[in-house]
């Protein structure tokens, strides 16, 4: 899938006309934009078709859910105009290699791909809760993504602190870093971070950036510029 930018803006705002009316202005410069429960609750699948003709949509819901219900959730987001849908890799092998039969036939219509989330880039090993503090988080991030890659699920979402052992080890997957930000931007609650450019180079195939482009007092200008700098990394 050949994406007109990497950079994928996070639209986490409350109205949907401000997130629209943000859409049509950084449309020149990103490959598409993020929307999460906080959008899609509010304003349903009519809203997420109306960002689908500004950009590409990345449907941030992270199912994670029986079988049945996962691969109905992510048909009603293909149906929506989503061309990425979120999932969690957690769901085990069994509802993965379905979503996998699922992507290949909604292939057939048009370019779609599920992102198998691996661990939420909020979480460090100090804050991981219950039985999974009990393993290193870089393992059980390789694990997941193991896990998801070998089922037919080749798009995964993973920090941009992992890009680089990710890309080495499932050379042909399509991965996507949120907890992107430059050094003059403030973290939020992200905690494993990276600038764009440096992700881009480390194997990221997609960045998603959300506050540091939508608290800026210039959205359209830091759109830009991290667009810039995207293009840069990825002539070096």
């Amino acid at each position: 899938m050949n994406l007109k930018s990497p950079l994928f803006v996070a639209l986490d705002l409350d109205s949907g006309e401000k997130a629209l009316q943000l859409a049509e202005s950084l449309a020149p410069y990103v490959g598409g934009f993020k929307i999460g429960p906080r959008l899609a609750l509010r304003y349903g699948a009519d809203f997420v078709r109306q960002v689908a003709e500004k950009g590409l949509v990345f449907l941030d819901m992270k199912y994670f859910d029986i079988p049945n219900t996962m691969l109905s959730a992510v048909k009603a987001s293909f149906d929506a105009g989503a061309t990425f849908v979120t999932v969690h890799s957690l769901a085990g092998k069994e509802t993965l290699e379905a979503l996998s039969a699922l992507e290949r036939e909604l292939n057939e219509q048009r370019p779609f791909r599920i992102l198998s989330v691996t661990l939420l880039t909020s979480f460090k090993q100090e804050n991981l809760p219950g039985a999974l503090a009990q393993v290193e988080l870089k393992r059980q991030v390789e694990d997941l993504a193991h896990l998801s890659f070998f089922s037919g699920v080749r798009g995964l979402v993973c920090s941009p602190l992992e890009v680089t052992d990710l890309r080495k080890k499932f050379p042909q997957s399509f991965l996507v870093t949120p907890g992107i930000r430059r050094q003059q931007d403030q973290l939020g609650d992200q905690k494993r971070v990276m600038g764009p450019r440096e992700a881009l180079l480390a194997g990221a195939s997609a960045l998603v950036v959300g506050r540091p482009i939508l608290e800026a007092s210039d959205p359209v200008q830091v759109a830009k510029e991290f667009y810039e700098e995207t293009k840069q990394a990825l002539r070096s």
